[in-house]
């Protein structure tokens, strides 16, 4: 599945992919740190899992979601925003597994006694396809829980883009958030990871890592 991004990865071996806490991870880096996490997993969890990934942009989430897609399971993001929705969304998701990154960037995995019901996801393990549950904020009453097969939505970045200097404004768990990251890397470009969604954290992150993008809705 992810053969033509493994490709990229070793096309731009020396550039930057991300930055996160002022640090510069490598397309190398990423290539080695996302077979780590493959055979990790592959230990760990069974493929086309229902996988609860509660965490925010940062290389080892990354590395993380693209093992997922690489295991064929079904991810659902989620990031400390939705802490007081976590335990119902993962009910809705039918979660088999949360892996969690903590406060110390330790990978924590939990296992659920849980059968998946669901048709739309029972369809998705059938064909063995990926797939993401994203949920809706929930403003206008209960959230709603968006599935999407991770197939086609991977093709769609296969087709050359230019590549471009993003920040990562929009949450790990908002569509937006994933296009931004799966466009970055499909084209050879830098993530760049704020600590603050601020103006001023904003402004200095185009100053000083000469961002060219910044995707918001």
């Amino acid at each position: 599945i992810l053969d033509f991004l493994r490709a990229q990865f070793a096309k731009n071996a020396s550039k930057e992919a991300m930055i996160w806490h002022h640090q510069s991870y490598s397309y190398d880096w990423f290539s080695k740190e996302l077979n780590h996490w493959c055979h990790f997993l592959k230990e760990k969890i069974f493929s086309g899992a229902v996988v609860d990934l509660s965490a925010d942009f940062s290389p080892k989430s990354v590395c993380l979601f693209l093992a997922l897609i690489e295991l064929d399971c079904i991810i659902v993001p989620m990031t400390a925003t939705l802490n007081d929705k976590k335990n119902e969304f993962r009910d809705i998701a039918e979660a088999e597994y949360t892996i969690e990154i903590n406060g110390q960037d330790e990978v924590q995995i939990t296992k659920y006694e849980r059968r998946v019901q669901n048709s739309i996801l029972q369809t998705l393990k059938q064909r063995q396809h990926p797939g993401l549950i994203l949920f809706s904020s929930g403003s206008t009453g209960k959230s709603k829980a968006a599935v999407h097969d991770l197939i086609p939505l991977l093709k769609k970045f296969e087709t050359p883009r230019h590549s471009k200097r993003m920040i990562s404004f929009l949450l790990f768990d908002h569509i937006g958030g994933i296009n931004t990251l799966l466009y970055s890397l499909h084209n050879g470009g830098c993530v760049i990871v704020i600590d603050e969604r601020l103006p001023h954290v904003v402004c200095s992150a185009i100053e000083q890592y000469k961002a060219e993008v910044l995707p918001t809705s």
